[in-house]
């Protein structure tokens, strides 16, 4: 997920080289919320893993 957030980071910012202000706005929006969202769900992992009392495999 984070790799689509930086795949989103990437078309915002070439976008916005381009002078596209729409396109670099909304892919710029994508990226932040897939960003979030994979925090979150790295969080959730993490105290669950933690709870369950498993050693994290690395």
């Amino acid at each position: 997920m984070i790799r689509w957030a930086i795949v989103f980071l990437v078309i915002a910012l070439v976008a916005a080289a381009l002078g596209f202000g729409g396109v670099a706005g909304t892919a710029m929006e994508g990226a932040k919320i897939l960003f979030y969202v994979a925090i979150v769900l790295f969080v959730v992992s993490a105290v669950v893993g933690m709870m369950r009392g498993r050693r994290p495999t690395i």
